[in-house]
């Protein structure tokens, strides 16, 4: 590899992904340990094919795969269409089985989605970035977002559609989106939310967040995971009360606690000050991949890389927040913590081309 690309390499991303990394294993060893280990032994699996994808993508400067971005989104959105037609996984067509292990597209789709939008949104301001603001052409954007979006939301799956529209948000904000259409958007979201609550959700959704609001009206049923979580996070104090110890944890009280609420885990098990610093370690990497958005030697770049951070920030937030009863329960994965194999390989492909980007840059191109 070039010594130049090295030098440049942004080393703090790689260092906080795998500290994250690292922290997921050993909640994933504790709370695998009455299941033979099995999901933690598929997740180092998927860790090991990862690595050489993320070198190869390092290597490989990151214009070419936006070139072929039109290429990887045509055929994101035939996975998202053939997924439809498999057979649910608890009530959900989002997974493709193949032998011991599933892949979910719609993972996969949020690379096509970030290397795509980068790729026509650099197209549309060719001439100038004022272009952006042009409606037609905002137009194109928001309908290449919204044909995988709603084919995921057919799957069901309102989460993963929701970390596509915060890519969007990010990316347009670096594009210098106009603030008439952020006002617009402010405005439209006001009216349609409680649109979408009694007259568009599914009556599962609509539950969802009733026990949001209020776990206690369904403590035993739909509220019962939220509750048990938030006694792990609380049990933990400080310290944790140790590894393999936990209460909710070991009793099986705490479900799904290898996926959704694997931050539970942390919280009863390390304490405090374990699950203080995963929030920590996800602020300096989205903080890393603003600052190589503002770095990076050209619009794709830097659009690619707030693409990726605003997939990261929805990601924490969201996952974070449910398991303490802050945000509505979705099934978002914590990335690098959460068991998963398509969710860590697609975490570190993004890895990848942030790293890749920071390697390459070498001016400052960031919309004021």
């Amino acid at each position: 590899m070039n010594k130049k690309i090295l030098r440049n390499i942004e080393w703090g991303i790689l260092v906080c992904t795998l500290l994250l990394i690292g922290i997921g294993l050993i909640a994933l060893f504790s709370s695998t340990q009455n299941s033979n280990y099995d999901e933690l032994k598929k997740q180092i699996i998927w860790l090991a094919i990862s690595v050489p994808i993320m070198i190869i993508i390092i290597l490989v400067d990151y214009e070419f795969f936006n070139k072929i971005s039109p290429v990887i989104y045509a055929l994101s959105i035939l996975m998202l269409i053939a997924v439809l037609f498999t057979e649910p996984i608890n009530g959900a067509t989002s997974w493709f089985s193949i032998g011991p292990f599933t892949l979910q597209p719609s993972e996969f789709a949020k690379i096509a989605i970030v290397l795509f939008l980068a790729y026509i949104m650099v197209k549309l301001q060719k001439k100038d970035k004022e272009e952006i603001n042009k409606f037609w052409k905002l137009c194109v954007v928001l309908i290449a977002v919204a044909v995988p979006v709603l084919l995921i939301i057919k799957q069901p799956d309102y989460g993963t559609a929701l970390a596509f529209i915060s890519a969007l948000i990010f990316m347009l904000f670096a594009a210098g989106i106009s603030k008439r259409y952020i006002f617009i958007s402010i405005l439209l979201i006001v009216i349609l939310v409680p649109t979408a609550y009694f007259f568009i959700l599914p009556e599962h959704a609509k539950t969802r967040i009733d026990v949001f609001l209020n776990p206690n009206i369904d403590p035993r049923g739909a509220g019962y995971n939220i509750i048990q979580s938030k006694l792990a996070i609380g049990a933990g104090e400080a310290f944790g009360m140790g590894i393999l110890k936990g209460n909710q944890t070991q009793l099986g009280y705490l479900y799904p606690k290898t996926t959704d609420f694997i931050f539970a885990v942390i919280g009863e098990e390390m304490g405090f000050v374990v699950a203080g610093t995963v929030i920590l370690l996800y602020i300096i990497l989205i903080s890393k991949a603003v600052h190589v958005a503002k770095t990076a030697k050209n619009d794709l770049g830097s659009y690619t890389a707030m693409g990726i951070a605003g997939i990261f920030f929805f990601h924490m937030v969201e996952n974070i927040g449910m398991t303490m009863g802050l945000m509505p329960i979705t099934g978002i994965p914590l990335p690098f913590v959460s068991y998963g194999g398509s969710s860590l390989l697609t975490n570190l492909i993004l890895i990848a081309i942030l790293l890749n980007i920071s390697g390459r840059r070498q001016k400052t191109i960031f919309v004021n």
